[in-house]
């Protein structure tokens, strides 16, 4: 097999990660959806009706548990009157925890999302993650719900929910009325949303009065009504759910819950209908919601009517469920809390109206929130864990269909616990009055069911993540080798196979597939074989380039002196790498890094000192200031006037360049560098380029004024905001007309490219981190620069070579390589690129919780609901400091004297040591932060090495045409020759820096 070489590599890193992106969704969250179970309910005598003729479904999309339950000042729109006394948003609901029904807390899962959360509500299942696919909208997989079991349904609300249930059930059976999507304008008064639904709801019970048809379909039994209020969520994206918007949107839905009950119950007349109100998920104190903070999955649950138990009240003291504290100012504590899983709200629904449990429903019957007698209760908790194990029945014939020598799970292992044999001994306990203890054997079964189901979503586990382990070390060790290859051997090894090497790799290759064959596997289970063979097969092949490489690397190593300092750099470097590991959890790693980065370069000795003093002091400077930004609150507050500031500055740099152009440049020329023109078409557009950024921050203010005032979004700063944000991407190109290629025109124009979308897309102090990270980054590759001309100082000659690849020395340029061999030290500068990438992340929030990112600058540009639109344009915010920085250290690599990519590609060698840890760390189980953080982190980690190698390409072509002469002490023939094995002359000031600077690699 012929060597692949930069492009080839590249491509495999991109798809080996993508693919293997994928791993967590097949090993840890496997769609739970199966087909072929038979149905089950709870059996009745007949003439016994179910508890309920029909049942009124309440969602409050993005209601948290405790703005539901806490009082607050009234919070009314100015002009009506209010009371600064604190009072309960939502008196109704309340009393109908007080007097007529049973409530608590219910918990969902992540992602804490309307589509997950409303499945798990109506069906009874917690989908699958890859329904993100479809934006949370249309169904990957079909599954049954209580909908879909009902006689009929009727539902009102979104465009974004009701299809979903709509499409897949039976003809006929599920009306839906949706709003228009233009009506999810998060710029308006979002309480409309509601209001539109309660009066289509007013409005169908009035019409039934005019017509007949409608009439008798109400009145049939085992109907059900669906609410979807969304108002409170666009309120709390646009608001925050501690506003007053937001608090009045509570009562807004509070009023109109009201209504429709009392509307309901007058049309009836009959006492049958039952009423539940919870929500899909909470909301953070940011406006956002995704992932697993307890803000997010705890949503209030509140059930009354027909069949619902009415509340349990203490006489004094705390009643039962308070004792986590979460609710202790709701006042509420005499009454018994009720907590629940999100989807065991589809079995009470499915109870109450007498319904069959969905197939797929891996809820638990709440028998608290039952009215009816114990026997009641034995009967309907024996059908609710008959209908999971039911699933578990089918999911086993499917696992023993498909498994070499299958081993059941072992609670119903012997023929003594079968599944028979357990249910038919609960029916015996309740024949003969058992009923306490058929409830009991009941949960127990069903929780062995849950758990029979967990351990058949696990059965392959062990092989799976070996697998990938496998896949994953196999890619570090061939990347390292083919980075040796390429950039320290300049590809003079050759590859090394014997035809016992082949028949062993591809015996095993065969053997692996033909199991995965047998066992039915899908196809991406074949994609993470392949990876593993591959990598170690072509390691085995190059072992000589690997070992030679090594050879050349560590040469210079001698001495008991060198090999300890060696090994306390190898130390320091894993060290470094779990602490970046760690950052992803505690975020004050960074700002200690840039602390002790910022001193790193006094290490090199007094003379460098004095030669750079400036750039050092910068260095310097720059270090803390970005420092500061890791400390600061994740949560961020809407300011026109950082934002301002930050614009400022970027506009304040641009016209700084351009008036002092000239003297800039010139002083590089003076090092050495060749001439740069400066022509007034670029200098022009770069000027148009300022003016932009100042018209960005125009129509920002303008546009914030204008939502904060809620007046929505003007037509006319819309169509500025995007003429703005597009034609700063444009002006680029028009650059390339006239092209100035000195780097630090290109960087400054680069910089000022991205600046006015850090401007439109920003609410706080994200532009200030933009400035802050660009001068810093400029200043590290001239710093690095002058590092390198230090440590290789170029040997006094009559003749001085003026550019890299000419030489007056005819010989020397027929033999020496055109870029020079990576060295030990370039490892530390790739870290330190390692680490400004990771810092590009969190300094403006936790991207390991992508909920922690604000939408509210992206309403500026999109003020109607939008979920990919809106996504793009927040990603695209987050990406821009990659671009930049992929830019930086392009022209770094140039101007080293390295070949293209070798830096990048050393990167990508080593960032997969974290990715391995967060694959390991990933939990599918525990706490819903727990569970969310681990697939961020993981998800991150694995897309960082696809974000670097997409860096690489847009690197080389931003950069292209770029002087590549190295600033002071160029790369000459000397350095050339003394290679890799050449060293710093500082090496006791390398060892004096070895502790110091751990956070970021050590100068050697």
């Amino acid at each position: 097999m012929a060597k692949l070489g930069r492009g080839g590599f590249l491509a495999i890193a991109v798809i080996f990660h993508l693919v293997y992106l994928f791993s967590i969704f097949d090993i840890y969250f496997v769609s739970p959806v199966v087909s072929g179970m038979r149905a089950y309910k709870v059996e009745r005598s007949q003439g016994t009706q179910a508890p309920a003729k029909r049942l009124v479904l309440f969602v409050g999309d993005g209601l948290r548990a405790d703005k539901a339950f806490q009082s607050f000042p009234d919070p009314s729109p100015a002009g009506l009157d209010t009371d600064s006394t604190p009072k309960p948003l939502a008196p109704f609901l309340r009393s109908r925890v007080l007097s007529h029904g049973t409530f608590g807390v219910s918990h969902t899962r992540v992602p804490t999302e309307s589509r997950p959360g409303h499945v798990a509500l109506i069906a009874g299942l917690y989908e699958d993650v890859s329904a993100v696919t479809t934006g949370w909208k249309l169904n990957p997989v079909n599954f049954d719900s209580v909908f879909n079991r009902s006689s009929h349904t009727w539902s009102w609300g979104s465009p974004d929910i009701l299809p979903m249930f709509k499409e897949g059930a039976v003809p006929g059976r599920i009306d839906a009325d949706m709003y228009g999507e233009e009506a999810e304008d998060y710029t308006q008064d979002a309480t409309q949303l509601d209001t539109w639904v309660f009066e289509k709801v007013k409005s169908l019970f009035a019409s039934a009065k005019l017509n007949s048809t409608l009439d008798s379909a109400l009145r049939e039994e085992k109907t059900v009504f669906f609410l979807h209020l969304l108002g409170l969520d666009t309120t709390g994206h646009s608001y925050r759910p501690y506003s007053k918007e937001y608090l009045h949107n509570i009562k807004v839905v509070d009023q109109g819950v009201k209504e429709i009950t009392e509307l309901i119950e007058e049309f009836y007349s009959d006492g049958k209908t039952a009423f539940v109100f919870t929500a899909d998920h909470g909301m953070s104190d940011w406006g956002s919601h995704g992932d697993g903070h307890p803000d997010n999955t705890r949503t209030p649950l509140i059930a009354w009517g027909s069949g619902v138990a009415r509340p349990k009240k203490w006489e004094s003291g705390k009643a039962q469920g308070h004792e986590d504290g979460f609710s202790a100012d709701w006042g509420l504590d005499l009454v018994q809390r009720h907590d629940v899983a999100q989807a065991d709200v589809a079995a009470l629904m499915s109870y109450l109206i007498g319904l069959e449990f969905p197939v797929n429903s891996v809820g638990e019957l709440p028998l608290t929130y039952l009215a009816g007698d114990i026997e009641e209760k034995a009967e309907a908790a024996l059908a609710n864990a008959q209908a999971v194990l039911e699933m578990y029945r089918v999911k086993e014939l499917h696992k023993q269909a498909t498994a070499f020598h299958y081993q059941p799970y072992s609670a119903f292992s012997t023929e003594e616990d079968s599944i028979y044999n357990r249910t038919r001994a609960i029916r015996s306990m309740i024949d003969s009055g058992q009923f306490e203890e058929a409830i009991r054997q009941s949960s127990e079964v069903l929780q062995h069911a849950l758990q029979g189901l967990r351990y058949l979503q696990t059965y392959n586990w062990l092989f799976l993540r070996a697998l990938v382990t496998l896949g994953y070390l196999g890619w570090i060790v061939y990347a390292l080798t083919t980075v040796i290859d390429l950039h320290v051997l300049h590809s003079t090894s050759h590859t090394k196979r014997t035809s016992v090497s082949n028949s062993a790799f591809t015996s095993l290759l065969i053997i692996l597939y033909s199991s995965l064959f047998l066992q039915k596997s899908p196809w991406t289970y074949y994609a993470y074989g392949v990876f593993p063979v591959y990598f170690w097969e072509e390691v085995f092949a190059r072992r000589s380039a690997l070992t030679a490489g090594c050879k050349t690397i560590f040469r210079h190593i001698s001495g008991f002196r060198g090999q300890a300092l060696f090994a306390f750099q190898s130390v320091a470097f894993v060290a470094i790498l779990e602490a970046l590991v760690q950052s992803y959890f505690h975020r004050i790693i960074f700002t200690v890094c840039y602390i002790l980065g910022a001193i790193w370069p006094v290490f090199y000795g007094t003379q460098f000192f004095k030669e750079n003093k400036l750039l050092v002091i910068s260095w310097m400077v720059n270090c803390l200031m970005l420092s500061t930004f890791t400390v600061l609150p994740v949560v961020k507050v809407e300011s026109s006037a950082t934002i301002s500031a930050g614009g400022i500055l970027m506009a304040g740099t641009g016209i700084l360049y351009m008036l002092f152009e000239r003297s800039i440049i010139s002083v590089s020329l003076a090092r050495g560098g060749t001439t740069a023109s400066h022509d007034l078409v670029s200098r022009s557009v770069m000027g148009i380029q300022v003016g932009l950024i100042l018209l960005a921050i125009i129509v920002t203010r303008s546009s914030i004024a204008s939502l904060q005032a809620k007046k929505g979004l003007p037509l006319g700063n819309q169509i500025v905001g995007w003429f703005t944000l597009i034609a700063s991407f444009g002006l680029p190109f028009v650059h390339r007309f006239r092209p100035n290629k000195h780097y630090l025109h290109r960087l400054v124009v680069i910089f000022l490219t991205f600046s006015p979308s850090f401007v439109i897309l920003t609410i706080s102090y994200e532009g200030l981190f933009y400035f802050a990270f660009c001068t810093t980054l400029i200043t590290w590759i001239r710093l690095e620069n002058r590092i390198y001309a230090f440590s290789n100082p170029k040997p006094s000659s009559p003749t001085t070579s003026t550019n890299r690849t000419t030489t007056t020395d005819a010989l020397s340029t027929k033999t020496l390589p055109q870029y020079r061999p990576l060295t030990l030290s370039d490892l530390r500068i790739s870290l330190f690129f390692f680490y400004l990438l990771q810092s590009a992340f969190f300094s403006t929030g936790n991207i390991a919780s992508i909920s922690s990112f604000s939408l509210d600058a992206v309403y500026r540009l999109i003020p109607i609901f939008d979920p990919f639109s809106q996504g793009a344009l927040l990603l695209l915010k987050i990406l821009i400091p990659f671009a930049v920085l992929s830019a930086n250290l392009g022209i770094l690599n140039l101007r080293l004297g390295l070949e293209p990519s070798a830096l990048f590609m050393l990167v990508m060698a080593v960032s997969d040591v974290m990715t391995l840890n967060f694959f390991w760390m990933v939990r599918d189980e525990g706490s819903w932060l727990d569970i969310g953080t681990s697939i961020s982190h993981f998800v991150i980690g694995s897309l960082l090495n696809v974000f670097v190698a997409g860096l690489e390409g847009l690197s080389g072509w931003v950069i292209g045409g770029t002087e590549e002469r190295s600033e002071g002490r160029e790369v000459d023939a000397l350095s050339m020759e003394k290679g890799v094995g050449h060293t710093a002359h500082t090496a006791p000031a390398e060892i004096m820096a070895a502790g110091a600077v751990a956070a970021n690699g050590s100068p050697s």
